[in-house]
């Protein structure tokens, strides 16, 4: 019977949190499984060098958690293998633990299915949490990921529309509401809230100040 789901007779001690490391490195799952295996309630199961195998053995073990490293020679990525053990319904939990940072790591990760995302310089107390978190389902995020993770959204947020883009496009050639609003078959109204929209993107309040900083910016060419 699984330890995650059977009752254990009161006065008993809980199911213990059961880990797979993935990792290329030996030392490096050394080093892990020495430090988790300090923590009351953690115990490693199983450790696997590529990702490939750990793909295997979270489906042959069924471990709560699993650590996972990105990279894994030329071999299979270790996004592909969390997406692969994340899309299994009542799978294991995957916690990223890697040295990798950069923005498409991260995004790789989390789209995949990733329950956490945590970096390998981490003290043992912060990593700790992270895969209690993870074994609760929560999600734990080292917290320069979740500022990162922020910074995206807010940049996603301020990004204009492929309509926007072009009402401002034709602000830029000088074009007046009501001849924006011919060309794009737009009522008038429309335009202005758009342009409302833009405004307040772009942190300006002019036309003027709209057309110069979606030029810096790129978003448009004049």
């Amino acid at each position: 019977m699984d330890e995650r789901t059977t009752g254990r007779a009161a006065g008993t001690e809980a199911p213990s949190v059961r880990l797979l490391l993935a990792d290329d490195h030996p030392v490096v799952r050394a080093g892990l499984r020495a430090v988790l295996e300090t923590e009351p309630g953690f115990r490693v199961v199983a450790e696997a060098s590529s990702a490939e195998e750990a793909v295997r053995l979270a489906g042959e073990l069924a471990p709560d958690v699993v650590l996972m490293d990105l990279q894994f020679g030329e071999r299979m990525l270790g996004s592909e293998a969390t997406e692969r053990i994340a899309s299994v319904p009542g799978g294991p939990r995957v916690l990223i633990l890697t040295t990798y940072d950069t923005d498409t790591d991260i995004l790789n990760a989390i789209e995949a299915g990733a329950t956490g995302y945590l970096l390998k310089d981490a003290p043992p107390e912060e990593l700790a949490a992270a895969v209690r978190s993870a074994a609760a389902g929560r999600t734990a995020l080292a917290p320069a990921v979740a500022s990162r993770l922020v910074g995206r959204m807010r940049q996603r947020e301020a990004a204009l529309s492929r309509r926007e883009t072009e009402v401002l496009s034709l602000v830029a050639e000088g074009l007046s509401n009501q001849q924006i609003s011919k060309q794009l078959f737009l009522s008038q109204a429309t335009v202005k809230s758009h342009l409302a929209h833009i405004y307040t993107k772009l942190g300006v309040d002019s036309r003027t100040s709209a057309v110069a900083a979606a030029t810096s910016q790129g978003i448009i060419r004049r």
